[in-house]
């Protein structure tokens, strides 16, 4: 059985008319029916979670037309629900516009992104010039606009002046309806222009949206709040609900029973587990959802397995650049998160972009914002400022981190003349002397970086093996025990499939007056009496190799334990 789904397709009327498989959010329109103190709403959400589609459904829900389009609403939620809403339909004008796209690489490219959305937005709405409903003084700053010679200022309060020529017109309040807002400033901060990018989006928002009279409602959506940076200083009206709010929670991404559904319809239910393990996680307020981009594009495929098609296509360059520059200054937590646990951080809801070079914190609140984490609350004491414990959500997330690894420390290891894939290479050998000259030219390259009278450099030596090993993912897994206690390996890299070498890891440290060989030999001892290699001989791998990696300072040895045995 197959079912048809949308891909890229955001257009809520285009979807329903094709008759294509639409997951029911118009509970949407409810929520924000249901706070009528409530005038403007900022909703923040990773790309690629339905924010564009939604808007398209808030459109066709609320704006005036002469086309009955209630056909696309009558067996959702929404109509369902009764009267009072209903009371809303196809009653207001609407300003709907978007920043997709407007990348801002330089500030002439965003000036010109600017105007053409505006005067796109305006040319909708060409018919305010037919008629007595604008004064000859509006007319000429309406095709000001229209044509591209229209100054700063009316592109700055175009918004307010729109909404006053449609309230003219229809007599009744107008609908703002802004998507990915955010956009241009994450591609400022990338090419250093935030401030002028910054200024225009303040006055475009408070000109619009503070104090409008003609304004009903407003909903605003991005990936992040940025408010420390004065987009909404001049604005008190704006309530916003992220991620972490339990408003509004079930609004985007897939839930499990919306995903249940959706399997069980294309007849393959036997892939919920599957697909819980690669695109499940995410936590939004108190509920746990999918990806719906991924899940989409795996139903799309009849007979595929699971991708990683969101973090393929969703536009993350400020993350991946944030992520390569800080690996090194916060690996240790990096390690914590490949290794399956977690950090626990207090978050900032107001991502302050400006303070990202300076700030671990802000990386942190970013990449669980953008949604390259989840957020679970932590309970504290009332006068304590709450935290959350960040994990890695999902296998197709994991792929991020390990790649921006890969990466980063393949550039590591040539500037000392090593190579990534010579290290991982010589460990899946069992070459213990090229494995050593490897992680050796790694550890000095790190330990150049770090302060060298610190007493534990080897603990940072330690910290970045498992970064090093996830680049050896999907085909081997790596998991640690460093915390497992007595009799378990330090490391054990298991192949996905039998027949290919497996490997086991011993770290330790030469301390207390121990030399580096004496190290050495307590490693192989340990990996020869509990028979660490037996769980890779129940997994078929094939051969074993297992080795003692000894760390004294910027020193690092390894020896091959011999007679571990294999099928």
């Amino acid at each position: 059985m197959s079912i048809q789904v949308p891909i890229g397709i955001d257009d809520f009327r285009r979807l329903r008319e094709l008759g294509l498989e639409y997951v029911d959010k118009s509970h949407l329109i409810q929520e924000l029916l249901d706070r009528p103190g409530t005038e403007v709403v900022l909703l923040p959400r990773p790309r690629r979670f339905g924010k564009t589609l939604n808007l398209s459904m808030l459109r066709c829900f609320f704006e005036r037309s002469p086309e009955d389009l209630s056909p696309l609403f009558r067996d959702l939620r929404v109509w369902q629900a009764g009267e009072p809403y209903r009371a809303h339909f196809q009653r207001y004008p609407v300003i709907h516009l978007t920043f997709k796209g407007v990348k801002a690489e330089c500030l002439d490219a965003f000036w010109e992104g600017v105007h053409d959305r505006i005067a796109r937005l305006f040319d909708e709405h060409r018919d305010l010039l037919d008629g007595d409903t604008l004064s000859d003084r509006e007319a000429r700053r309406y095709r000001a606009v229209l044509d591209g010679t229209a100054g700063r200022v009316a592109y700055e309060t175009a918004l307010l002046d729109l909404s006053s020529y449609l309230r003219r017109r229809h007599g009744e309040r107008v609908l703002i309806l802004l998507d990915e807002y955010d956009e241009p400033l994450h591609a400022a901060y990338v090419h250093g222009h935030a401030a002028q990018v910054i200024g225009f989006f303040r006055a475009f928002l408070t000109e619009g949206l503070k104090g409008n009279p003609h304004l009903f409602k407003a909903v605003l959506t991005g990936v992040l709040r940025v408010a420390r940076e004065s987009i909404f200083s001049g604005l008190n009206n704006v309530a916003v609900y992220s991620l972490l709010a339990p408003e509004f929670d079930t609004c985007f991404g897939f839930t499990e029973p919306e995903v249940e559904a959706l399997l069980a319809r294309s007849g393959r239910p036997e892939r919920l587990l599957s697909l819980r393990a690669w695109y499940n996680g995410y936590l939004f307020g108190n509920t746990v959802v999918y990806n719906p981009w991924s899940v989409l594009n795996f139903l799309s495929r009849e007979d595929g397995e699971p991708q990683p098609y969101w973090v393929n296509t969703s536009s993350n360059d400020l993350v991946r650049e944030q992520l390569e520059r800080r690996a090194l200054a916060l690996e240790p937590a990096f390690a914590a998160l490949l290794d399956g646990g977690s950090v626990e951080r207090v978050l900032d809801e107001s991502v302050p972009l400006g303070e990202l070079d300076r700030s671990d914190e802000v990386l942190w609140s970013l990449l669980v914002f953008t949604g390259y984490l989840r957020a679970e609350k932590r309970s504290r004491g009332p006068m304590e400022q709450p935290s959350h414990l960040l994990s890695i959500p999902n296998r197709e997330v994991r792929g991020v981190y390990t790649t921006t690894f890969r990466r980063w420390l393949g550039a590591r290891l040539e500037r000392q003349s090593g190579g990534l894939d010579r290290l991982l290479g010589a460990l899946l050998a069992g070459d213990a002397a090229r494995f050593e000259a490897q992680l050796q030219a790694f550890a000095t390259d790190v330990l150049s970086y770090h302060d060298a009278a610190r007493p534990d450099p080897e603990q940072v030596v330690q910290g970045s093996v498992l970064g090093l090993l996830a680049a050896l993912e999907p085909e081997y897994q790596v998991r640690s025990n460093r915390e497992s206690g007595r009799g378990r390996p330090d490391v054990i890299i298991r192949p996905a499939q039998p027949g290919r070498p497996g490997v086991v890891l011993e770290l330790k440290v030469a301390r207390g007056g121990k030399a580096l060989e004496q190290a050495l030999e307590e490693g192989i001892e340990q990996i020869r009496r509990n028979d660490h290699a037996a769980e890779l001989r129940a997994a078929g791998a094939a051969p074993i190799h297992a080795l003692a990696v000894a760390f004294d300072g910027k020193v690092v040895r390894a020896a091959r334990a011999p007679d571990v045995g294999g099928p």
